[in-house]
């Protein structure tokens, strides 16, 4: 019974944290009509400027707060001068975010080496209940997750950035005969969409340490998770994350690792061949 708690602390822990990766994707695909494929390297990014904080001897945690706002505002700028070229081009746009996720790959790459770097948990220690321990940070982690996923939905549901937003999303070319600028829109939810995953780079630092590749598995995660949940909704992609990250906690519990990956991404597939709409389907949040 302790194992099995265990493993579903780790599945809730590392859903909560893909919640942030998928969130960011799952809007920017929803709205723009793309799959951003350099949404990994903004995980990287955020783990990167959390360390870079840490080792001026500033405490981690408020590189941890520097980061969503930092990587935030590189995804805004990148999304003004090279992302915005591609929205009428889904294919142009994969293989050029890719290409940005590659070249923000190997210039952190090009900063720390082929080292693994550790930065240390803000909040050290356990948390006990009865017989059982659980890592503080994790729970930190998930409960900074939850808070983050309800702002954002209230500010995608019941703000008025949030209904231009939806608007931008459900009638671009209404929304812009009633005034709205969807390019601004674009560019901040572009933004928002990258300010998270830095969050969740920064928040799992601590836990899996930097290392240039770090972003790769979020990615392919990630856009599994996104097809899985279903484009087009603020509930699909999390529902996709929450699905991904049970299974790619749960498994390794059982099996190696690596037949869990290839598992899980069966599954995956084999889902998405008889439901490809995904498990929630449709337009709005």
């Amino acid at each position: 019974m302790d194992s099995l708690i265990n493993a579903l602390f780790q599945m809730l822990s590392f859903g909560s944290i893909m919640v942030l990766v998928v969130l960011g994707l799952g809007v920017i695909a929803s709205m723009m009509g793309i799959f951003n494929f350099a949404q990994g390297e903004f995980v990287l990014l955020g783990a990167y400027v959390t360390y870079f904080v840490h080792s001026l001897g500033i405490p981690a945690a408020i590189g941890m707060l520097v980061a969503p706002f930092v990587v935030g505002g590189f995804g805004f700028v990148l999304e003004r001068t090279v992302v915005h070229r591609f929205y009428n081009a889904p294919v142009a746009a994969m293989l050029g975010t890719y290409a940005l996720g590659v070249i923000i790959r190997e210039i952190v790459r090009g900063l720390i080496g082929g080292l693994y770097l550790s930065v240390p948990e803000p909040i050290a220690g356990y948390v006990t209940v009865g017989k059982l321990h659980f890592s503080s940070w994790l729970c930190v982690t998930i409960i900074v997750n939850a808070l983050v996923m309800i702002c954002s939905y209230v500010l995608l549901a019941h703000t008025s950035f949030g209904l231009r937003v939806r608007a931008s999303l459900e009638n671009p070319a209404l929304a812009r005969a009633s005034g709205i600028s969807t390019a601004k829109i674009y560019s901040l939810t572009f933004a928002l969409g990258a300010a998270l995953s830095g969050l969740a780079g920064a928040l799992i630092v601590p836990l899996f340490s930097l290392f240039a590749d770090l972003g790769i598995r979020f990615l392919i995660q990630g856009f599994i998770a996104v097809l899985v949940g279903g484009v087009g909704s603020f509930a699909g992609p999390i529902a996709g994350a929450g699905a991904m990250g049970a299974f790619s906690s749960a498994l390794p519990w059982l099996i190696s690792p690596v037949i869990a990956d290839v598992l899980v991404l069966a599954a995956a597939i084999t889902f998405m061949k008889f439901r490809p709409q995904g498990l929630i389907w449709g337009r709005g949040i």
